[in-house]
Protein backbone atom coordinates (compact mmCIF):
# COMPACT_ATOMS: atom_id res chain seq x y z
CA UNK A 1 0.00 0.00 0.00
CA UNK A 2 1.43 3.41 -0.99
CA UNK A 3 1.96 6.27 1.46
CA UNK A 4 -1.06 8.09 0.03
CA UNK A 5 -3.28 5.02 0.38
CA UNK A 6 -2.11 4.41 3.96
CA UNK A 7 -2.82 8.00 5.00
CA UNK A 8 -6.22 8.16 3.30
CA UNK A 9 -7.23 4.81 4.81
CA UNK A 10 -6.31 6.15 8.24
CA UNK A 11 -8.03 9.49 7.71
CA UNK A 12 -11.29 8.09 6.37
CA UNK A 13 -12.19 6.85 9.85
CA UNK A 14 -12.32 10.31 11.45
CA UNK A 15 -12.62 12.71 8.49
CA UNK A 16 -15.94 14.22 7.47
CA UNK A 17 -15.06 16.12 4.25
CA UNK A 18 -12.02 16.73 2.03
CA UNK A 19 -11.48 19.93 0.03
CA UNK A 20 -10.33 18.09 -1.97
CA UNK A 21 -9.10 14.47 -2.18
CA UNK A 22 -7.80 15.09 -5.70
CA UNK A 23 -5.66 18.04 -4.53
CA UNK A 24 -4.38 16.04 -1.58
CA UNK A 25 -3.32 13.16 -3.81
CA UNK A 26 -1.54 15.59 -6.12
CA UNK A 27 0.42 17.00 -3.16
CA UNK A 28 1.48 13.54 -2.02
CA UNK A 29 2.51 12.59 -5.54
CA UNK A 30 5.09 15.42 -5.52
CA UNK A 31 7.13 13.56 -2.87
CA UNK A 32 7.91 16.74 -0.94
CA UNK A 33 7.50 17.63 2.70
CA UNK A 34 4.07 19.15 3.31
CA UNK A 35 3.39 21.98 5.77
CA UNK A 36 0.31 21.25 7.88
CA UNK A 37 -1.16 24.19 9.74
CA UNK A 38 -2.45 23.65 13.25
CA UNK A 39 -3.82 26.99 14.42
CA UNK A 40 -5.23 27.62 17.89
CA UNK A 41 -6.47 30.66 19.72
CA UNK A 42 -5.43 30.39 23.35
CA UNK A 43 -8.57 31.74 24.97
CA UNK A 44 -8.85 28.80 27.37
CA UNK A 45 -5.91 26.54 28.24
CA UNK A 46 -7.43 23.15 27.64
CA UNK A 47 -7.74 20.56 24.90
CA UNK A 48 -10.10 17.60 24.86
CA UNK A 49 -10.12 14.35 22.92
CA UNK A 50 -12.29 16.01 20.27
CA UNK A 51 -9.46 18.45 19.51
CA UNK A 52 -7.05 15.53 19.57
CA UNK A 53 -8.76 13.85 16.60
CA UNK A 54 -7.08 16.47 14.41
CA UNK A 55 -3.81 16.13 16.30
CA UNK A 56 -3.64 12.36 15.78
CA UNK A 57 -4.15 12.84 12.04
CA UNK A 58 -1.31 15.37 12.03
CA UNK A 59 0.84 12.95 14.05
CA UNK A 60 0.29 10.40 11.29
CA UNK A 61 1.58 12.90 8.75
CA UNK A 62 4.57 13.68 10.97
CA UNK A 63 5.40 9.96 11.05
CA UNK A 64 5.57 10.09 7.24
CA UNK A 65 8.01 13.00 7.41
CA UNK A 66 5.70 16.00 7.03
CA UNK A 67 5.91 19.13 9.17
CA UNK A 68 3.24 20.58 11.47
CA UNK A 69 3.26 24.36 11.86
CA UNK A 70 1.84 24.91 15.33
CA UNK A 71 0.38 28.39 14.84
CA UNK A 72 -0.43 30.08 18.14
CA UNK A 73 -3.04 32.76 17.62
CA UNK A 74 -1.74 35.15 20.25
CA UNK A 75 -2.83 38.13 18.10
CA UNK A 76 -6.25 36.75 17.09
CA UNK A 77 -6.92 35.60 20.66
CA UNK A 78 -7.17 39.29 21.55
CA UNK A 79 -10.04 39.52 19.06
CA UNK A 80 -11.80 36.24 19.83
CA UNK A 81 -13.10 33.69 17.36
CA UNK A 82 -16.91 34.06 17.29
CA UNK A 83 -17.38 30.43 16.20
CA UNK A 84 -20.40 28.95 17.94
CA UNK A 85 -20.86 31.98 20.17
CA UNK A 86 -24.01 34.04 20.56
CA UNK A 87 -22.18 36.83 22.30
CA UNK A 88 -18.84 38.57 22.05
CA UNK A 89 -15.89 36.81 23.68
CA UNK A 90 -14.18 38.70 26.51
CA UNK A 91 -10.73 40.15 25.84
CA UNK A 92 -7.96 38.48 27.85
CA UNK A 93 -4.62 39.91 28.93
CA UNK A 94 -1.25 39.25 27.30
CA UNK A 95 -0.07 37.65 30.55
CA UNK A 96 -2.96 35.17 30.45
CA UNK A 97 -2.31 34.49 26.75
CA UNK A 98 1.30 33.52 27.59
CA UNK A 99 0.19 31.29 30.44
CA UNK A 100 -2.41 29.59 28.25
CA UNK A 101 0.11 29.14 25.44
CA UNK A 102 2.48 27.23 27.73
CA UNK A 103 -0.38 24.98 28.86
CA UNK A 104 -1.46 24.33 25.25
CA UNK A 105 2.05 23.24 24.31
CA UNK A 106 2.22 20.91 27.33
CA UNK A 107 -0.99 19.18 26.28
CA UNK A 108 -0.17 19.05 22.56
CA UNK A 109 3.05 17.19 23.43
CA UNK A 110 0.86 14.26 24.44
CA UNK A 111 0.17 13.65 20.74
CA UNK A 112 2.44 15.57 18.36
CA UNK A 113 6.14 14.87 17.93
CA UNK A 114 8.40 17.55 19.41
CA UNK A 115 11.53 15.39 19.17
CA UNK A 116 12.53 16.51 15.67
CA UNK A 117 12.61 20.22 14.65
CA UNK A 118 12.13 19.14 11.04
CA UNK A 119 8.68 17.80 11.94
CA UNK A 120 7.30 20.68 14.01
CA UNK A 121 7.65 24.45 14.01
CA UNK A 122 6.01 26.80 16.51
CA UNK A 123 4.94 30.21 15.20
CA UNK A 124 2.73 33.06 16.45
CA UNK A 125 0.47 35.10 14.20
CA UNK A 126 1.53 38.26 16.02
CA UNK A 127 4.79 37.88 14.04
CA UNK A 128 3.06 39.29 10.98
CA UNK A 129 -0.20 40.84 12.18
CA UNK A 130 1.54 42.72 14.99
CA UNK A 131 3.56 44.74 12.47
CA UNK A 132 1.07 44.88 9.62
CA UNK A 133 0.26 48.42 8.49
CA UNK A 134 -3.27 49.73 8.29
CA UNK A 135 -3.05 50.09 4.51
CA UNK A 136 -2.00 46.43 4.15
CA UNK A 137 -4.94 45.32 6.22
CA UNK A 138 -7.36 47.53 4.25
CA UNK A 139 -6.11 46.00 1.01
CA UNK A 140 -6.86 42.59 2.45
CA UNK A 141 -10.36 43.70 3.42
CA UNK A 142 -10.97 45.02 -0.09
CA UNK A 143 -11.03 41.47 -1.35
CA UNK A 144 -13.98 40.36 0.81
CA UNK A 145 -17.56 41.58 0.67
CA UNK A 146 -19.76 42.28 3.67
CA UNK A 147 -22.37 39.83 2.37
CA UNK A 148 -19.79 37.04 2.33
CA UNK A 149 -18.80 37.62 5.94
CA UNK A 150 -22.32 38.12 7.25
CA UNK A 151 -23.44 34.85 5.67
CA UNK A 152 -21.73 32.94 8.46
CA UNK A 153 -24.29 30.89 10.38
CA UNK A 154 -23.61 32.32 13.84
CA UNK A 155 -23.95 35.87 12.49
CA UNK A 156 -27.24 34.99 10.84
CA UNK A 157 -28.43 33.59 14.15
CA UNK A 158 -27.50 36.79 15.95
CA UNK A 159 -29.31 38.86 13.33
CA UNK A 160 -32.43 36.75 13.81
CA UNK A 161 -32.18 37.24 17.57
CA UNK A 162 -31.45 40.98 17.13
CA UNK A 163 -28.14 40.51 18.99
CA UNK A 164 -25.08 42.70 18.40
CA UNK A 165 -22.28 41.82 15.97
CA UNK A 166 -19.08 43.78 16.47
CA UNK A 167 -16.75 44.74 13.62
CA UNK A 168 -13.72 42.95 15.10
CA UNK A 169 -15.74 39.71 15.02
CA UNK A 170 -16.59 40.20 11.36
CA UNK A 171 -12.95 40.59 10.37
CA UNK A 172 -11.74 37.59 12.37
CA UNK A 173 -12.02 35.17 9.41
CA UNK A 174 -9.96 37.60 7.30
CA UNK A 175 -7.10 37.18 9.75
CA UNK A 176 -7.14 33.40 9.39
CA UNK A 177 -3.60 32.24 8.50
CA UNK A 178 -3.26 30.89 4.99
CA UNK A 179 0.40 29.92 4.42
CA UNK A 180 0.06 26.13 4.48
CA UNK A 181 -0.44 23.12 2.20
CA UNK A 182 -2.96 21.40 4.43
CA UNK A 183 -5.09 22.12 7.46
CA UNK A 184 -7.17 19.70 9.54
CA UNK A 185 -10.02 21.27 11.50
CA UNK A 186 -13.39 20.57 13.04
CA UNK A 187 -16.31 21.25 10.72
CA UNK A 188 -17.18 24.37 12.75
CA UNK A 189 -13.98 26.02 11.43
CA UNK A 190 -14.74 25.40 7.75
CA UNK A 191 -15.92 28.97 7.07
CA UNK A 192 -12.59 30.45 8.23
CA UNK A 193 -10.49 27.96 6.31
CA UNK A 194 -12.46 28.32 3.08
CA UNK A 195 -11.77 32.04 3.30
CA UNK A 196 -8.11 31.08 3.58
CA UNK A 197 -8.40 29.20 0.27
CA UNK A 198 -10.07 32.26 -1.23
CA UNK A 199 -7.17 34.52 -0.23
CA UNK A 200 -4.58 32.04 -1.46
CA UNK A 201 -6.26 31.99 -4.86
CA UNK A 202 -6.32 35.79 -4.99
CA UNK A 203 -2.61 35.95 -4.14
CA UNK A 204 -1.72 33.34 -6.75
CA UNK A 205 -0.74 30.72 -4.17
CA UNK A 206 -1.54 27.02 -4.17
CA UNK A 207 -4.81 26.63 -2.26
CA UNK A 208 -4.53 24.73 0.98
CA UNK A 209 -6.30 21.38 1.25
CA UNK A 210 -8.87 21.34 4.04
CA UNK A 211 -9.89 18.21 5.91
CA UNK A 212 -12.78 18.58 8.33
CA UNK A 213 -13.20 16.00 11.07
CA UNK A 214 -16.18 14.44 12.78
CA UNK A 215 -17.55 16.26 15.82
CA UNK A 216 -19.26 14.06 18.41
CA UNK A 217 -21.56 14.96 21.28
CA UNK A 218 -19.90 15.25 24.66
CA UNK A 219 -20.31 12.73 27.46
CA UNK A 220 -23.72 14.21 28.25
CA UNK A 221 -24.91 12.99 24.85
CA UNK A 222 -26.22 16.44 23.92
CA UNK A 223 -23.83 19.29 23.09
CA UNK A 224 -20.31 18.98 21.68
CA UNK A 225 -17.50 18.71 24.21
CA UNK A 226 -17.00 21.91 26.18
CA UNK A 227 -15.24 22.83 29.40
CA UNK A 228 -18.04 25.23 30.34
CA UNK A 229 -20.55 22.37 30.13
CA UNK A 230 -18.16 19.93 31.85
CA UNK A 231 -19.12 17.29 29.29
CA UNK A 232 -15.63 16.67 27.94
CA UNK A 233 -12.68 14.32 28.35
CA UNK A 234 -9.63 16.55 28.60
CA UNK A 235 -6.08 15.75 27.59
CA UNK A 236 -5.09 17.35 30.89
CA UNK A 237 -7.36 15.03 32.88
CA UNK A 238 -5.61 12.32 34.87
CA UNK A 239 -5.89 8.71 33.62
CA UNK A 240 -8.41 8.02 36.39
CA UNK A 241 -10.52 11.03 35.49
CA UNK A 242 -10.47 10.05 31.81
CA UNK A 243 -11.61 6.53 32.70
CA UNK A 244 -14.38 7.80 34.96
CA UNK A 245 -15.68 10.32 32.47
CA UNK A 246 -15.92 7.69 29.73
CA UNK A 247 -18.06 5.60 32.07
CA UNK A 248 -20.64 8.42 32.18
CA UNK A 249 -21.15 8.17 28.41
CA UNK A 250 -24.67 7.32 27.14
CA UNK A 251 -24.83 3.79 25.72
CA UNK A 252 -25.88 5.18 22.34
CA UNK A 253 -22.47 6.85 21.86
CA UNK A 254 -20.24 3.87 22.67
CA UNK A 255 -19.61 2.81 19.07
CA UNK A 256 -19.13 6.37 17.83
CA UNK A 257 -16.51 7.01 20.51
CA UNK A 258 -14.73 3.74 19.66
CA UNK A 259 -14.51 4.77 16.03
CA UNK A 260 -13.44 8.38 16.54
CA UNK A 261 -11.36 8.27 19.71
CA UNK A 262 -9.54 4.91 19.73
CA UNK A 263 -7.19 2.91 17.54
CA UNK A 264 -9.19 -0.30 17.85
CA UNK A 265 -8.96 -2.08 14.48
CA UNK A 266 -11.98 -2.59 12.24
CA UNK A 267 -12.49 -6.34 13.03
CA UNK A 268 -12.56 -5.50 16.74
CA UNK A 269 -14.97 -2.62 16.11
CA UNK A 270 -17.43 -5.15 14.76
CA UNK A 271 -17.12 -7.11 18.01
CA UNK A 272 -17.93 -3.93 19.90
CA UNK A 273 -21.25 -3.70 18.05
CA UNK A 274 -22.42 -6.88 19.76
CA UNK A 275 -20.85 -6.00 23.12
CA UNK A 276 -22.42 -2.53 23.19
CA UNK A 277 -25.83 -4.16 22.77
CA UNK A 278 -25.39 -7.16 25.06
CA UNK A 279 -23.31 -5.56 27.82
CA UNK A 280 -22.90 -1.77 27.42
CA UNK A 281 -21.27 -1.47 30.88
CA UNK A 282 -18.47 -3.82 29.84
CA UNK A 283 -18.18 -2.10 26.45
CA UNK A 284 -17.69 1.26 28.19
CA UNK A 285 -14.96 -0.20 30.39
CA UNK A 286 -13.22 -1.45 27.26
CA UNK A 287 -13.65 1.98 25.65
CA UNK A 288 -12.27 3.75 28.73
CA UNK A 289 -9.27 1.42 28.76
CA UNK A 290 -8.51 2.12 25.09
CA UNK A 291 -8.73 5.89 25.53
CA UNK A 292 -6.45 5.85 28.57
CA UNK A 293 -4.02 3.56 26.71
CA UNK A 294 -3.78 6.01 23.81
CA UNK A 295 -2.63 8.89 26.01
CA UNK A 296 -0.89 7.19 28.94
CA UNK A 297 0.31 3.81 27.71
CA UNK A 298 -0.67 0.17 28.20
CA UNK A 299 0.58 -0.20 31.78
CA UNK A 300 -1.40 2.75 33.10
CA UNK A 301 -4.52 1.67 31.18
CA UNK A 302 -4.41 -1.80 32.78
CA UNK A 303 -3.90 -0.28 36.22
CA UNK A 304 -6.90 2.03 35.83
CA UNK A 305 -9.09 -0.81 34.58
CA UNK A 306 -8.07 -2.95 37.57
CA UNK A 307 -8.72 -0.06 39.97
CA UNK A 308 -12.13 0.60 38.48
CA UNK A 309 -13.11 -3.07 38.60
CA UNK A 310 -11.98 -3.34 42.21
CA UNK A 311 -13.82 -0.19 43.25
CA UNK A 312 -16.97 -0.20 41.14
CA UNK A 313 -17.49 -3.61 39.57
CA UNK A 314 -20.06 -4.70 42.17
CA UNK A 315 -21.87 -1.46 41.47
CA UNK A 316 -21.97 -0.71 45.18
CA UNK A 317 -20.38 2.68 44.48
CA UNK A 318 -21.97 5.13 42.02
CA UNK A 319 -20.03 5.45 38.76
CA UNK A 320 -20.18 9.24 38.85
CA UNK A 321 -18.58 9.44 42.31
CA UNK A 322 -16.62 12.73 42.43
CA UNK A 323 -12.87 12.81 43.03
CA UNK A 324 -11.67 14.84 46.03
CA UNK A 325 -8.12 15.98 46.79
CA UNK A 326 -7.55 16.69 50.52
CA UNK A 327 -5.02 19.23 51.76
CA UNK A 328 -2.88 16.48 53.33
CA UNK A 329 -2.53 12.71 53.19
CA UNK A 330 -2.61 12.32 56.98
CA UNK A 331 -5.75 13.86 58.44
CA UNK A 332 -8.44 13.38 61.07
CA UNK A 333 -11.82 12.14 59.85
CA UNK A 334 -13.64 15.26 61.08
CA UNK A 335 -11.14 17.57 59.36
CA UNK A 336 -11.41 15.63 56.08
CA UNK A 337 -15.20 15.95 56.05
CA UNK A 338 -14.93 19.64 56.95
CA UNK A 339 -12.70 20.12 53.89
CA UNK A 340 -15.09 18.19 51.66
CA UNK A 341 -18.34 19.85 52.75
CA UNK A 342 -17.02 23.37 53.41
CA UNK A 343 -19.82 25.50 54.87
CA UNK A 344 -22.56 23.03 53.92
CA UNK A 345 -22.45 21.21 57.27
CA UNK A 346 -21.50 22.38 60.78
CA UNK A 347 -18.84 20.69 62.91
CA UNK A 348 -21.50 19.41 65.30
CA UNK A 349 -23.50 17.88 62.42
CA UNK A 350 -20.40 16.17 61.04
CA UNK A 351 -19.34 14.88 64.49
CA UNK A 352 -22.81 13.48 65.15
CA UNK A 353 -22.90 11.86 61.68
CA UNK A 354 -19.59 10.09 62.35
CA UNK A 355 -20.55 8.92 65.85
CA UNK A 356 -23.83 7.49 64.54
CA UNK A 357 -21.98 5.31 62.00
CA UNK A 358 -22.88 7.42 58.96
CA UNK A 359 -19.35 7.55 57.56
CA UNK A 360 -17.87 4.53 55.76
CA UNK A 361 -14.34 4.21 54.39
CA UNK A 362 -13.78 1.34 51.95
CA UNK A 363 -16.77 -0.58 53.38
CA UNK A 364 -15.71 -0.03 57.03
CA UNK A 365 -17.58 2.28 59.39
CA UNK A 366 -15.72 5.03 61.22
CA UNK A 367 -17.26 6.18 64.52
CA UNK A 368 -14.41 8.22 66.05
CA UNK A 369 -14.36 11.84 64.73
CA UNK A 370 -10.73 12.22 65.90
CA UNK A 371 -9.47 9.06 64.19
CA UNK A 372 -6.30 9.73 62.19
CA UNK A 373 -6.29 8.48 58.61
CA UNK A 374 -3.44 7.82 56.23
CA UNK A 375 -5.20 8.30 52.92
CA UNK A 376 -4.40 6.50 49.68
CA UNK A 377 -5.43 7.11 46.09
CA UNK A 378 -8.75 5.46 45.42
CA UNK A 379 -10.06 5.44 48.99
CA UNK A 380 -13.86 5.60 48.77
CA UNK A 381 -15.96 7.42 51.38
CA UNK A 382 -19.70 7.16 51.82
CA UNK A 383 -21.31 9.85 53.98
CA UNK A 384 -24.92 9.16 54.82
CA UNK A 385 -26.99 7.36 52.19
CA UNK A 386 -26.40 9.56 49.16
CA UNK A 387 -22.98 11.24 49.35
CA UNK A 388 -19.88 9.53 47.97
CA UNK A 389 -16.40 10.76 47.15
CA UNK A 390 -13.15 9.17 46.07
CA UNK A 391 -9.70 10.29 47.24
CA UNK A 392 -7.25 11.61 44.66
CA UNK A 393 -3.91 12.65 46.14
CA UNK A 394 -1.78 15.34 44.52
Amino acid sequence: MSETEQILACFTRTAEEFFSVKELKEMFSQKRQLRIKYGVDVTAPYLHIGHAVNLWMMRKLQDFGHKVIFLIGDFTTQIGDPTGKNKTRPVISEEEIEKNTAEFIRQVKMVLRFDNPNLLEIRRNSEWYGSQSTIEFLRLMQMVTHSRLISRDMFQKRIAEEADIYMHELVYPILQGYNSDLTIVGSDQLFNEMLGRFFQERFGQRQQVIITTKVTPGIDGVAKQSKSLDNYIGLGHSPRDKFGRVMKLPDTLILQYFQVYTEVLEPELQEMVDMATADPFEAKKRLATEIVRRYHGDKVAKEERAWFDHTFSRRQVPIDTPMFTPKAKNVQVLELLRQFFGDQKSNSDLRRLIQQGGVILNNEKIIDPMKHLSLANGDVFQVGKRVWFCIKLQ
